[in-house]
């Protein structure tokens, strides 16, 4: 199954790598420089990935799900370009790389953040999918990365910092704590199976149920990144890791503990695969990729 992942990641760099190619001569070189560099960095493809299996499941072609996938990756692009500013999260390091405003600057990194956004739900209006699936697909969107999604999510995340969560119960911090990752990571994620469904033309039972496994193996996916932060090496995760810690981050390790972390990320990666029992052996893929967000290292 890794090498089928890895051939559709191939194959979606280089639909995605035509896609730029598209931007026309009023994109400035430098910016042009700074989107690619950002969006075509070396990377697991999980989120586009994610959506092109979840169509497949349903009865769809990779096709059908690409512009939502690219959609998908441009916005992922945009808000990785921007969490790694120094008025976010600070880091000089991505994917074993300078961050964006390290090897440009920080203007250009911005506004690369900027323009990728437009243009994933241009990816989206462009396309020729019906008008009801880019309708469809663009409301996911846009309630995913919005202020009640990712971005709202973010922002509860640096409030966190300078909180001292110490005077809350273990009750009030697990709550804050699930619901900064249910959006700050988890709202995209979910988004990525839900947009493949819709491609797909998957029922409006199959699409609650693939919305419960992306929320599920969101939150299992947060609280592996967590585990990464806590446990490995830069080498391995090709960023700074410790640093959820150092800046006194609310993280599921900082809660509970790394095997209490650990027993509940198993617990969400089995309530998604028992919700898409419905698909029958269709579900193999997604099944595996839940998996896989556990013993994934970087």
């Amino acid at each position: 199954m890794l090498d089928r992942w890895h051939g559709i990641a191939a194959w979606f760099d280089s639909r995605l790598v035509e896609q730029l190619d598209t931007l026309g001569p009023g994109c400035p070189t430098r910016l042009r420089e700074a989107i690619g560099y950002s969006l075509l960095a070396p990377g697991k493809r999980f989120r586009p990935v994610l959506c092109l299996m979840a169509c497949e499941a349903v009865g769809g072609s990779l096709d059908d799900s690409l512009p939502g996938a690219m959609a998908l990756e441009m916005m992922h692009g945009y808000s990785l370009i921007h969490d790694d500013l120094p008025a976010m999260d600070d880091d000089d390091l991505r994917r074993g790389r300078p961050t964006c405003h390290v090897r440009f600057d920080e203007a250009t990194a911005i506004l690369a953040g900027d323009a990728l956004q437009p243009l994933a739900f241009q990816t989206l209006l462009d396309s020729n999918l019906s008008p009801e699936v880019i309708r469809e697909s663009a409301r996911i969107l846009a309630r995913a990365v919005g202020a009640e999604g990712m971005v709202g999510g973010q922002m509860d995340d640096l409030l966190a910092e300078k909180r001292d969560t110490s005077v809350l119960s273990v009750e009030e911090r697990t709550e804050w704590l699930r619901s900064i990752h249910r959006r700050k990571t988890g709202a995209l994620i979910q988004a990525s199976v839900e947009l493949g469904g819709v491609a797909g033309g998957a029922s409006p039972q199959v699409r609650q149920a693939l919305s419960e496994y992306g929320r599920a193996i969101g939150i299992s996916f947060q609280i592996a990144d967590d585990l990464l932060d806590a446990e490995g090496t830069s080498e391995k995760t090709g960023k700074k890791t410790g640093k959820d810690s150092a800046r006194g981050k609310l993280t599921y390790p900082a809660v509970f503990g790394i095997e209490s972390s650990r027993e509940q990320a198993r617990s969400w990666i089995n309530d998604a695969i028992a919700s898409i029992q419905c698909l029958g052996n269709r579900n193999e893929p997604l099944v595996w990729l839940a998996n896989y967000i556990l013993e994934r290292t970087h």
